[in-house]
Parts: C-alpha cells; structure tokens; sequence
C-alpha cells in the first residue's frame, strides 16, 4: 500500500473541502472568530491581500471617473419602506438600533436607556441613503452623470457564517450613479461589471463569467443585475462580484429628480455595483492547496521572503550582510509599477519552521541563502506553485534581474491554472437525467461544477430546482446572451445559463 504523502494542512481538499478552508485561514494567520457571534477579526496578512485589492480597485475606479465618499452607517427605518421590493429583499438580514444610549440600573448593571424617536438600520446596503442625498445633489442635467464609489463596512445578520465569505460584518465597496438616460446607465452598469472581470483575472488570477442574473436571482429593487462568478475548487460558485441597473426605481422612491437641457423635469437613472471581503474566500479557493495558502503575486502582500541560513556563529554577519545587501538589490527591482516587497526573516527558530510558515502563507518565492550560498553568489530559490522540495540554486545576479519575469510567470500560470480547472469541470447537459447525475453528490468525493444548458428562466420552476436540488442559475453568460436553446426541463426555448451549487 502507497504512504499517503504528508501535508501541511489537514484535512485535504477531498477528505474535508470546508475544514480545509478554515485550516488554511487559521495556518495562513488571515483572520479569526471576533467575540461578536458572526463577525470577524482580519489580521495583518488578510489585510494586507484587502488592502492590495483596494489599491487596484480604486485606480481603476477613479481611472474611470468615480470619486470617494463616505455616508453614514445608520440609515432610518422609514428610508428603506420607500422601496417595497428591497426592503422585503434586506428585511431578514438588518440589524437595528431601537435606542440610544445606556444607564445603570439599581444594580449597577448597564440597560439601554430610551428608545429612539424611529428605529436606525446598521448599513446593510447604501442606495436608501445615498438615493436621499442624490435627490439633493442633482438638479439639473448639467450635474450628470454622478459617479460615487465608497469604501466601507456593512452589516447582513447571516446565521450561518464563515470567514470571508459570510460573516455579519464584511467590509466592501459600493458605488452608486446618477445619469440623464436608461443607455447611459445600462453602459455604466456593464462598463462595472467589465473592471470587475478585468480586475479578477488580470490581478488575482481568478477567471470569470459575466453575464445577468435571472430574475430569481436578481438585487431587490433593481431592473437588471450582472455579476461575475468564478469555480471554485469544489466546484462550487463563487458570486465574486456584482453591478446593478437600477433603472427609475431608486430615483423614484428618492425623488431623484433633474431639469433637462429642454427644461422639461425627469427622474434619473441610477445603478449600483460592489465587491467585498468575500474575494479574499475566493482567492483562497481558487489557488490555495494542501500545503496552505498559495498567492498570485500581483495580490500577494510581500513578493519574497529572504530567509538566511547562519548554522556556525563565525559565518553568521556575513551571512546577514549578504541577505541585506539582496534585499537592496531587490527591492530595487521594478514590478507592476512599484518596488519588489520583500521580507526579511532573521527570527531565532530553525530554518524548517521558518520555510513552512512561508509556505503556509502563500509567498510566491521563498530565497535561502547559507554560507555555501553565499561563497558561489548564490540564492537557492523555491517557488509556491511548486512542491515545496522544488528548488533550486540561480546566481543571484541572474536572480535579481529577472525577479519581475519569474513573478509574471507565476502569476500567468497560476491563472492558466485556474481556468484548465474550470474546464475540465464544466459540462454541456442536454437533458434533465444528465443534470440530475452531474449534481447528485457520490459519498463525500467532490463533485458537480458548472452545467451549460438550456433553461426558460421561469422563476417557479428555478426556485424548485433550488429547493430539490441546491442548485441555481449563476447567470446568463454574456458571451453567449443571444442563443436560444431549448429548455432542458421544459423543451420551451430559453436561454444558455450556467447552473451550479454556489456559496
């Protein structure tokens, strides 16, 4: 009988996919269960991989005209009644402040005080509140359109939480805008959902499919929602992103209003579209394996750790000193606009235990340098997308130079990777025998993926399929929106649509 190789983190992708998951957070050091039920505490290295998808986002944002703004993270009960179908969509998952300060008892034990005039809703969403400023903001044509991005936290009250992916409190973004016309808005609304798949491809290596939801699916209030949804490598989906046509809807319950360059008063058109915490869950899921977390370096917090390997004391500065003179020269090195980051560890623990804590953490390249090392000018290097005893010895000169090529080609394999998975786990199903096989589990194995198929988009009929099955239509793909094939359940004509189990 084979020996079962020895991994890092247990159990394995196939014996236990959620355990895994959280074993590669906690090895990771990403984030941890708060004191508060539900909520999260992210720590440096998880927010450090945020951080670096806010930078990323927010150029392209501000490169696409959008300007950041702040709005309150209360939002009055009454605000949200004026929207019946997204009040009813939020109504479930909104936390409430009924009162508003506390006092001591007899006892000396803290009781909330008196109540509030109207209850206060913890932002679980913004469009209510902004939709009320907007109205004040635009008056006339000549204020449009309105492009509003802010960075913020929200509140969902989730019963069934996990880190990053859903917590009670996630952090985010969400932009909201105003324009003259319905094309216009629709154009925004698609140009959002596009930086999206861009931004998830080309940064964090995690490929896409844009398309719409269908109704079922769709964001409480909107006319049209589109999202970007990556496979996971359970084969689950992952809703990695969304954009929102809102059509007149928001404008009209917030009286957002504009005078026309004919004079004549009209409602406006918004949108609305975000991303959040969540993609850090999707990184995870997309690259990560049994050794931990694996990092695509454009995301990654640091590019390199130095890690010097000093076994006699008489060689130990000189060692050092040649460590501190590499991370010079690398950090030297020009990649994606910016300097190489390095890491230097020179903690007092053995060398094993410093090369797995790396390797846990995703780096992309792991550099030990030993006297030997040091002698021929040398670096012995091991790359995270390799088996951590793959490494081998480069001159460093030779090293240095091509650090941002190497980084690159990590990055494009790691995406090439990623998208020969979801390949190899989507299935064209032409009947309803096949779609029930492809999505009945088989014992504990993973199973199922993406199933391109014919579906009539009948929301009674997709709502018992989810019921039955756990299965959803991701969306409408949009390189294929204008095919019409029949309806595997039904044989009416319908629409191209991927369905999968989902997170």
């Amino acid at each position: 009988m084979a020996k079962q190789a020895q991994t890092a983190i247990t159990p394995t992708r196939n014996e236990d996919y959620p355990e895994w998951y959280q074993q590669v957070v906690k090895a990771a050091d990403l984030a941890e269960n708060s004191p508060v039920r539900g909520c999260m505490v992210i720590k440096p290295w998880g927010y450090a991989i945020w951080e670096n998808i806010q930078q990323d986002l927010d150029r392209r944002f501000k490169e696409t005209g959008h300007k950041n703004a702040y709005f309150p993270l209360f939002i009055p009960m009454s605000f949200l009644q004026k929207e019946a179908d997204h009040v009813e969509g939020f109504a479930k998952e909104c936390a409430v402040v009924t009162h508003s300060r506390l006092e001591a008892d007899e006892d000396g034990k803290l009781q909330p005080a008196g109540p509030l005039e109207e209850p206060l809703i913890v932002r679980p969403t913004s469009e209510t509140i902004i939709g009320e400023l907007f109205s004040k903001w635009v008056q006339s044509y000549r204020d449009l359109p309105l492009l509003i991005n802010q960075w913020a936290n929200v509140v969902r009250w989730e019963m069934r939480t996990r880190l990053f992916l859903r917590t009670a409190e996630f952090l985010w973004q969400e932009g909201h805008t105003v324009h003259a016309t319905a094309e216009e808005a629709m154009a925004e609304t698609r140009q959002m959902l596009e930086v999206y798949a861009d931004f998830a491809e080309n940064f964090m290596a995690m490929p896409v499919i844009t398309g719409e939801k269908t109704e079922a699916e769709r964001f409480p209030g909107a006319d049209a929602t589109f999202a970007i949804e990556a496979m996971m490598q359970d084969r689950k989906a992952l809703q990695a992103g969304t954009s929102h046509f809102l059509g007149q809807n928001f404008a009209k319950s917030s009286n957002i209003k504009y005078l026309s360059a004919e004079g004549k008063e009209e409602f406006a058109w918004t949108t609305s579209w975000g991303v959040s915490t969540r993609l850090v869950g999707g990184l995870i899921m997309t690259h990560s394996d049994d050794d931990g977390l694996v990092l695509p370096p454009r995301i990654a917090p640091s590019h390199i750790v130095i890690i010097p390997v000093t076994p006699k004391e008489a060689t130990r500065q000189q060692v050092l000193d040649y460590c501190h003179e590499l991370k010079q020269q690398l950090i030297a090195q020009n990649y994606m606009g910016a300097p190489v980051r390095v890491e230097f560890d020179d903690r007092d623990i053995r060398g094993g235990e410093k090369s797995w804590g790396w390797i846990k953490k995703g780096i992309p390249l792991r550099v030990e340098v030993g006297p030997r090392d040091m002698e021929a000018g040398n670096v012995f290097v091991g790359r995270r997308d390799r088996a951590p005893k793959d490494k081998q010895s480069i001159p460093r000169d030779q090293f240095v130079a091509g650090v941002a090529d190497l980084l690159d080609e990590m990055q494009a394999g790691l995406l090439a990777k990623a998208k020969a998975f979801r390949k190899a786990h989507t299935r064209e199903i032409t009947n309803e025998a096949d779609f029930i096989e492809f999505f009945t589990p088989k014992g504990n194995e993973i199973h199922g993926g993406f199933a391109s198929m014919g579906f009539c988009c009948d929301a009674e009929l997709e709502e018992k399929i989810a019921k039955q099955y756990k299965v959803t239509v991701r969306c409408i793909p949009n390189a294929t929106v204008d095919e019409v094939v029949p309806c595997v359940f039904t044989g009416k004509p319908g629409k191209r649509v991927i369905f999968a189990k989902s997170y």
